[in-house]
């Protein structure tokens, strides 16, 4: 039963996830992106990483997606479409993600797995106490880097909005006299 629920989840992100890329409406193409980062939650519901699927649900899904959503508000228009490829592009990027997909494969299939077992369990109380400690092993730094890179991606968002409606108002000002 649950390669049959992996194999749907998998159709239904591959789906959504050339759907995002070949959407000419860039708010549709945010959206084809949330249910395909929610597909990747689901996948990690399915190996039983509850913890993991949490976080790709609320870090991922929940504050990227809308980051994304609010950037695409503030600096476009909602039903802004996006402009078509060349046909020579499109055909170098089909050919280079063939060769992408190609050296995966090889990869893959070239390397002898071998299972390992693992007694040591990892809580989340354990995890948390790591992602906040600013010691030896700790993740505080890189954690508080990107609160900083999120927070001025937002505030570059907004000055590239506002400098455009400045533009766009000073163009009409111009224009009637």
């Amino acid at each position: 039963m649950e390669r049959y629920i992996f194999y749907i989840v998998a159709a239904i992100m591959i789906i959504f996830a050339i759907a995002s890329v070949n959407s000419r409406k860039m708010m549709r193409s945010v959206i084809y992106l949330l249910f395909v980062l929610m597909g990747v939650a689901g996948i990690f519901f399915l190996i039983d990483y509850n913890f993991l699927a949490g976080v790709q649900l609320t870090v991922y899904a929940g504050g990227i997606i809308v980051l994304m959503i609010f950037s695409v508000l503030l600096v476009h228009h909602i039903e802004l479409e996006l402009q078509l490829a060349k046909t020579s592009k499109r055909i170098l990027a089909a050919i280079a993600s063939l060769i992408g997909i190609g050296v995966f494969l090889f990869t893959i299939y070239s390397y002898d797995f071998k299972v390992v077992e693992n007694y040591n369990t990892t809580t989340t109380e354990q995890i948390g106490e790591k992602l906040l400690n600013f010691g030896d092993g700790g993740f505080i730094l890189p954690f508080e880097v990107i609160s900083v890179l999120l927070l001025a991606s937002m505030i570059g968002a907004i000055i590239i909005a506002k400098g455009r409606k400045l533009e766009e108002k000073e163009t009409e000002d111009g224009g009637q006299k």
